[in-house]
């Protein structure tokens, strides 16, 4: 049934690793969003919620990382609404980078082998 979408004449997973090897460029620009991420949501609740920076980074990774100690919430109707799409934007990002690093060290395996 899904053989009329593999490539023709070739393997289909050496196909897959080699395009996934080739993304190594693309697993560094993901893991800089993720950063930049970080950054924004630093910026925007030094602003939005007066933190100290300190405060604000460390509650900007307890949040993209699901952690949610509950030491520190947003108070402000506007910081909670970011934070819903922070959170949301970040799960998405990690993931994402989590995703392609482990078919990254896949493929390099599968090179070795």
């Amino acid at each position: 049934m899904f053989d009329e979408v593999q490539p023709s004449g070739r393997n289909w997973d050496q196909h897959a690793y080699k395009i996934v090897a080739a993304s190594a460029l693309g697993l560094m620009a993901v893991g800089l969003m993720a950063v930049g991420l970080m950054a924004v949501g630093t910026v925007a609740y030094r602003l939005l919620e007066d933190w100290s920076w300190v405060d604000a980074l460390y509650f900007s990774v307890v949040a993209i990382t699901t952690v949610g100690f509950g030491d520190i919430t947003p108070s402000t109707d506007g910081s909670k609404l970011f934070t819903i799409v922070y959170i949301l934007a970040g799960i998405s990002l990690v993931t994402t980078y989590l995703n392609l690093r482990l078919k990254h060290r896949a493929a390099q395996r599968h090179e070795k082998h």
